[in-house]
């Protein structure tokens, strides 16, 4: 069965020109809204996957320790992989909460202003 190819998106009468986004992308404006982007998300980008390395090393080489009971038969190891998870949906929920707060007026201004032409 053969799916129609939706019609293009309409696009503002006049798209800005080449030199029109490399301005914005120069101005201070832009420059603050990648600092903001980069200050959240680098150090929390690092700070997980060194969260994640050392579940993993603790895995490889201290098996007693992950092996510790913590209750029945719920293991340390079992309690730290569980936590990967709960922190991979905590840092989604915080980014999105942070994007919503900082980053998206910004980009919203700098791309009205764009597409106005102003």
């Amino acid at each position: 069965m053969a799916t129609e190819t939706p019609p293009p998106a309409k696009h503002p009468a006049s798209l800005p020109s080449t030199e029109e986004f490399t301005e914005v992308q120069q101005s201070a404006e832009f420059g603050e809204l990648r600092r903001a982007h980069r200050s959240f998300a680098f150090p929390l980008t690092i700070a997980f996957i060194a969260w994640y390395l050392l579940y993993v090393l603790l895995s490889n080489y201290a098996g007693d320790f992950m092996g510790t009971k913590v209750a029945g038969n719920i293991n340390v190891a079992l309690v730290l992989g569980l936590a990967q998870f709960l922190t991979t949906f905590l840092i989604a929920w915080w980014y999105a909460r942070h994007a919503a707060a900082k980053l998206d007026p910004k980009a919203e201004a700098i791309k009205s202003r764009m597409e106005g032409g102003a």
